[in-house]
């Protein structure tokens, strides 16, 4: 009985028993003392987010005393550069010449060439059916064999007759009409020659020959095919093989250009650069992108095939400006920038203007002087007015 009684004296006494943190919150204690359990709770969390974003940071930007971000710096300078535009644009014949029916046109009988062969000047590309023509042509000569007869006639006549015309056999009103008679003759056998000629030309004209030497790049009929001269272009040439890239280039880049500078091309699919030089530059601009191009002729090179897109390097001689890696250079609405280190060693925003792009740096035209302290990477992680600790390094 008296065991008993003191274990019910323990729980009224209330005496704390040990549990869970669960039982903890569940228990009706104070309102403070829960409060301090939430606090406890959150200042962890907090730790622990604190120390994830600390692993998350690049590992230059912290020092080994944990005060100041370390932020590799360099410092440009100044260099001389082969100035260079890059550009894109399609490839053509510099010079393309359309070929179609001349003449009256008629039955193709035969195709000659094909696409990709090489012509020269006065080839016959295609040959048209020419019987009824032949025919004609035979019969104008016929005719200009009576006429040239004829002519022969009156004129051994006329001979004649001037010699009887000195005994008075003949008088001169004779001689006068047989005169006429042989000018008359004459005349028709130059008619005669004329439309012999005429027919002789027009069947000439009946075959399709090459204009000039080149390179055959399209072929637009078959044989049987009947032809006229509104049939169109049935054969395209490029005069001498000679193609162009007709680059397209901003109104910066288009100013920076002139004609006979160099360019080397390179087809897409490819990896054969051809020389090539600047030959004509576009008087207009395009409003609708802004843009202007410039025509840069290339030799033949069965790598180029009229149609197709190619780049361009267009070299605009030699110039000084500092180079930075691409890694130091950011860009966003207002345009690109770099970050700098003042003398107070904070971090400052410095618009540039960018250049060509080389194989491992990019030419800064406008903004840096080459001797200020350019941020080389990790300019994401930093703000304006930010206090650092720099680190000069040299660009790889």
């Amino acid at each position: 009985m008296n065991f008993d009684g003191k274990i019910d004296t323990d729980q009224e006494d209330g005496a704390h028993q040990p549990g869970s943190l669960l039982d903890d919150l569940n228990d009706e204690r104070p309102i403070s003392r829960r409060m301090l359990i939430v606090a406890a709770l959150i200042v962890v969390v907090l730790i622990g987010l604190w120390a994830v974003s600390r692993l998350n940071k690049p590992a230059e930007l912290a020092d080994s005393a944990g005060q100041l971000p370390v932020v590799s710096v360099i410092s440009p300078g100044r260099a001389s550069v082969q100035g260079q535009i890059n550009a894109t644009g399609t490839l053509g014949a510099r010079r393309e010449l359309p070929v179609g029916v001349v003449g009256e046109g008629g039955r193709v009988d035969r195709v000659l060439v094909e696409p990709g062969e090489w012509v020269k000047a006065g080839q016959i590309l295609a040959v048209i059916d020419s019987s009824v023509q032949s025919q004609q042509a035979a019969s104008n000569a016929a005719q200009l064999g009576v006429a040239q007869a004829d002519a022969r006639l009156a004129q051994s006549n006329l001979d004649r007759a001037l010699q009887l015309v000195e005994r008075g056999f003949i008088s001169k009103a004779d001689v006068d009409r047989l005169t006429a008679t042989r000018d008359a003759a004459a005349a028709r056998v130059k008619v005669a020659r004329a439309e012999l000629g005429e027919i002789r030309a027009r069947n000439n004209r009946l075959n399709i020959v090459a204009p000039a030497a080149g390179l055959l790049l399209e072929r637009n009929v078959e044989p049987a095919q009947v032809v006229s001269p509104g049939s169109g272009v049935l054969f395209s040439v490029a005069k001498g093989g000679e193609m162009e890239l007709l680059a397209n280039l901003s109104e910066a880049d288009l100013a920076r250009v002139s004609v006979g500078i160099t360019a080397q091309v390179t087809p897409v699919g490819s990896q054969k650069s051809i020389a090539g030089q600047v030959w004509q530059i576009s008087p207009v601009i395009d409003p609708a992108n802004r843009q202007g191009t410039a025509r840069i002729a290339v030799p033949y090179s069965q790598e180029l095939r009229p149609g197709g897109f190619a780049n361009a390097q267009i070299l605009t001689g030699a110039i000084v400006a500092p180079q930075l890696p691409e890694s130091a250079i950011l860009s966003d609405s207002k345009g690109s920038y770099v970050y700098i280190v003042d003398k107070n060693n904070k971090i400052a925003r410095q618009a540039v203007k960018t250049g060509s792009i080389l194989e491992n740096s990019i030419i800064v035209t406008e903004g840096l002087t080459g001797m200020e302290r350019v941020v080389l990477r990790a300019g994401a992680f930093l703000s304006v007015g930010e206090t650092i600790k720099p680190k000069k390094v040299t660009a790889d």
